[in-house]
């Protein structure tokens, strides 16, 4: 099933949006596997995920390639003694980094699991 998320930011609800270029109003699709009940159309739900995935998915998104930067930087500059060098070798350590999780999205897609709560 994919579900069609309208995020927007609180801006985007104010009276003085159109006067503000800060709103923020975005369209959003998610795949759900396992779905238990059959849903229409146009009928709204809940999603849910669990906080304990929230914190896997801020750690690979997040905290795993800040952890790599920082080494790669630190290593690349004691060892070649340049900081420009360093710093394209650290920011460049990031590109296999996202094709390898790229390359993985299907193992990811079963680790991170969206589910359905029906509005009542």
């Amino acid at each position: 099933m994919i579900v069609n998320i309208i995020n927007q930011s609180a801006c985007s609800s104010c009276h003085a949006n159109s006067a503000c270029s800060v709103s923020d109003f975005q369209d959003k699709e998610i795949e759900i596997s396992n779905v238990r009940k059959n849903y229409s159309q146009g009928q709204e739900v809940t999603i849910v995920f669990k906080e304990s995935q929230g914190f896997t998915a801020l750690f690979y998104g997040y905290i795993l390639p800040f952890v790599l930067v920082l080494f790669t930087l630190i290593i690349a500059v004691s060892f070649f003694n340049n900081e420009l060098i360093g710093g394209l070798l650290a920011l460049g350590i990031l590109i296999p980094y996202y094709i390898t999780l790229y390359f993985f999205r299907h193992l990811l897609k079963n680790i991170f699991k969206f589910e359905v709560e029906e509005n009542y």
